[in-house]
């Protein structure tokens, strides 16, 4: 492929090329749109997932020709193009690569054609089953009709030695750097896709395709594949800061909206409560035991008899459904109840959907991609179950075709891939099997958005893509199983769906399969006794340390209650610990719900693999069981049993503790306060209710009072505790923590800085206010690590350290 004629236009450069038209444009100056096409011009397509795309006048750019070679510059980014080959190579500002196309050229087109499967409702027979993943509904179609022709997509790159490679989205085989890997990127229960790939270097490329994908980085050469496209759509983005990359991707993809602040506290689920009376009662032994809590989930079968999908409650075991929310609502707690994309047919939703011809070929599953049909899906759930007061959605099976759990044996990777996109190619179009997800969310997010805008949306969901975040969603990694080995992996596939953009993510503490079925792959769990095995119980504590450093904090499963009074009593090991991490999460709750702002208002990300903050550390590069929690915690969960095996077997022999890598500078053990010397390995104590845990040296961490709930005791005073040794700073956030009133302006920030030299805590004037606000902010400060005489100041003035008032 050789370059024939250049234009530059006010949208950006058009390369004409002996094979086709290659189009460079820039979103910002750190951010280039490349677009590829063998036809005379580019498609036009509108973007499922790119919702900003400013103007390419607003950035300032320059067209170098040189020998060899032609030369397009921003102030950050420049992109060379081989005049022989068109390989492109990319470039920051001081002349370093950031990564580069195979000299022989990266792009590669080659023309498919697509076809649509043709269903008569009438004619086709329908297969229904249910599994243990709900409803399946089926039909074969009469034949296949020629759509169009579009194209598979290769775009081949030559990643660096030392470069480490992440994201993806979350899938069930514990990678971490993808470098040397092989990933199929389709939606599934255990894989939620989100076309995203950053890298060490300082850039990140985000795959404007909603067609089944592939990544390669094998032998088989490296590169991303995509199965249907109007032409090659791809960006990449300039950091060199992950937190920067991450910038850049939700400039182009959307917002992260705040999330209320319950959504922050302990969520109690199990498959699953049956009544109305179980779900208040429950909620109430959790408040005679002084246990926080937040919400209580409704799992799948809150609508009647077999009437899969039916957005309503069955009035036999909910009677009082807006009775019921008053009683959860006066325990101050919140209630979220699963719906399903698909609907058995008997139920007037069903019927109502049928009857507008807003069904799939399956004539069961609702169609996503149609506007109306994702208003009347939002009508049904208003009608049926928000008006009566609940306050978040659990869209379940959000990847609504799946084929292959079933049998005894787990299908091989490639069979997997093959037998599920054929699936879901058999009723959606080809082109977007990647997406369903993405636009389920939106009509919920918009439906309740335009309901009211006194509730915050929530929406737990099983499947996830590119821009699904500015819909007010969480996305958890699917029916895992209970093993160690599970656990482990968990850590490495949430880490990975974070860096993608997208900033919660979440898991079913001590998995959703806990017994093992021989004839089900997929149910393969350790621990046929449950709760009843104290190999499940030491299992469970150290899933459940996990998640209280998740951005939600959730327990779910099946085969065995999940109560934290299942576990034990006070006074027994096991139960004292869950309580103990338990109450720690709400201690959290000030800095948790700091770091919400910031991810809304700064596009951060608190669940943070550690390349966020160490990227040009290798030794951190391959490590898959460690994160950061925010700016200050270093967490490194225990993934092994120490005390028993399956069947209660106590374990002989087994140490207490656990290897963890402390990167450069000073760190502390959050437990001791022992200060510790970064850039080296060391052996944590890890026993049964020690979660390794590190504050790093240069943080201030606020914490709150013992609560029930994230919203109690608004008014209370709010622990300062700085970790010296580093300057230091924090922006504590607050606001009315369930409504988009902050999107207005109504919320307040206060800027903390600790000065090492001066040994000086600096408080700043709030700023900004909002309903409700307390009038007076009582701070205590608390200096960890040899501070010796400590200075606090608030505007300016030197005040006593456990007497910080803050009047507006």
């Amino acid at each position: 492929m050789k370059l024939k004629h250049v234009d530059s236009g006010s949208d950006g450069v058009r390369l004409e090329t002996t094979e086709g038209i290659m189009h460079i444009s820039f979103c910002t100056p750190g951010i280039a749109r490349i677009r590829y096409t063998l036809d005379s011009e580019l498609s036009g397509k509108q973007s499922l997932v790119v919702v900003s795309r400013p103007e390419a006048e607003g950035v300032l750019w320059t067209v170098a020709d040189h020998p060899g070679y032609l030369e397009i510059s921003t102030a950050l980014l420049t992109i060379r193009v081989d005049k022989w080959t068109c390989a492109f190579s990319y470039w920051d500002a001081n002349g370093r690569l950031l990564t580069r196309e195979p000299s022989r050229g990266g792009k590669t087109l080659e023309r498919t054609d697509v076809y649509r499967t043709l269903f008569d409702a009438s004619a086709d027979k329908v297969e229904t089953d249910q599994g243990a993943d709900g409803l399946r509904a089926r039909a074969e179609g009469r034949n296949l009709m020629f759509d169009r022709q579009a194209y598979h997509t290769k775009l081949e790159f030559e990643w660096q030695e030392d470069e480490a490679l992440y994201g993806l989205g979350s899938h069930e085989e514990g990678m971490m750097n993808l470098r040397g890997q092989h990933q199929y990127l389709y939606q599934q229960n255990m894989k939620a896709v989100v076309p995203v790939l950053v890298s060490t270097r300082g850039y990140g490329i985000l795959v404007d395709s909603n067609s089944y994908m592939t990544f390669h980085d094998d032998a088989f050469g490296s590169y991303l594949w995509t199965d249907v496209d109007e032409e090659m759509d791809y960006y990449v983005i300039y950091g060199p800061e992950f937190d920067q990359i991450i910038g850049g991707i939700r400039h182009l993809t959307g917002e992260a909206p705040m999330l209320p602040k319950w959504s922050f506290g302990y969520v109690q689920s199990k498959e699953r409560y049956v009544s109305q009376e179980e779900l208040i009662a429950t909620v109430q032994e959790y408040r005679d035991r002084s246990l926080p809590l937040d919400c209580i989930v409704l799992d799948w079968q809150s609508w009647t008899g077999n009437l899969w999908g039916q957005k309503t409650f069955d009035p036999e075991r909910f009677p009082t459904p807006s009775e019921m929310m008053d009683s959860l609502h006066a325990l101050n707690a919140k209630l979220m109840v699963s719906i399903w994309p698909i609907m058995g047919a008997g139920g007037d939703n069903h019927q109502e959907m049928n009857e507008h011809g807003f069904l799939l070929g399956n004539q069961a599953t609702y169609d996503a991609f149609r506007e109306e049909a994702r208003e009347l899906y939002w009508k049904q759930a208003n009608t049926g179950l928000f008006s009566h007061g609940i306050d978040a959605w659990w869209c379940d099976c959000t990847e609504p075709f799946e084929a292959d759990w079933k049998g005894e044996v787990k299908p091989e990777p490639e069979q997997r891939m093959l037998i599920n996109t054929a699936e879901s190619k058999r009723y959606l179009d080809p082109g977007v099997i990647n997406a369903y997800s993405l636009l389920h969310s939106k009509g919920i997010y918009e439906g309740q958005r335009a309901a009211t805008a006194d509730k915050r949306v929530v929406n737990l969901t099983r499947s996830a893509y590119a821009g699904q975040h500015r819909y007010g969603t969480i996305t958890w990694s699917g029916d895992i199983a209970a093993n160690w080995e599970t656990l482990r992996k968990q850590i490495a596939d949430g880490l990975n769906f974070c860096v993608t953009g997208s900033p919660y993510w979440t898991l079913d503490i001590g998995a959703f399969f806990v017994h093992n079925h021989q004839d089900q792959w997929f149910w393969n769990g350790d621990y046929d006794e449950g709760v009843a095995d104290l190999g499940y119980r030491e299992l469970y504590v150290r899933w459940f340390q996990l998640g209280a450093f998740l951005p939600m904090f959730r327990s779910h499963g099946t085969d065995t209650p999940r109560e934290l009074w299942r576990f034990g009593e006070e006074g027994e090991l096991m139960y004292d610990t869950l309580v103990k991490y338990l109450k720690l999460r709400y201690k959290l709750m000030p800095y948790i719900y700091s770091m919400a702002g910031a991810v809304a208002h700064r596009k951060y990300t608190m669940f943070r693999a550690l390349a966020f903050d160490y990227r040009e550390d290798v030794r951190v590069h391959d490590i898959a069981d460690q994160f950061m929690f925010g700016p200050a915690f270093m967490v490194a969960p225990v993934t092994t049993a120490m005390y028993y095996g399956p069947g209660s077997r106590e374990l002989q022999g087994v140490g207490k503790q656990r290897s963890v890598y402390l990167p450069d500078g000073e760190w502390y053990d959050y437990w001791s306060d022992e200060r510790i010397k970064g850039s080296l390995t060391i052996e944590a104590k890890a026993d049964l209710d020690t979660l390794p845990l590190f504050v790093r040296a240069g943080s201030i961490v606020p914490v709150g009072p013992d609560v029930q709930y994230a919203d109690e005791q608004p008014e209370a005073m709010i622990g300062l505790k700085v970790y010296s040794g580093l300057d230091a700073s924090f922006t504590l956030y607050e606001d009315e923590g369930d409504n988009y009133n902050y999107e207005n302006g109504s919320y307040a920030t206060i800027e903390m800085k600790w000065s090492e030299a001066d040994r000086t805590l600096t408080i700043g004037k709030r700023s900004g206010s909002y309903a409700g606000m307390p009038a007076v902010r009582p701070f205590a400060v608390e200096f960890t690590g040899n501070a010796g005489r400590c200075i606090v100041t608030y505007h300016g003035e030197p005040i006593a350290v456990r007497e910080v008032d803050l009047k507006r």
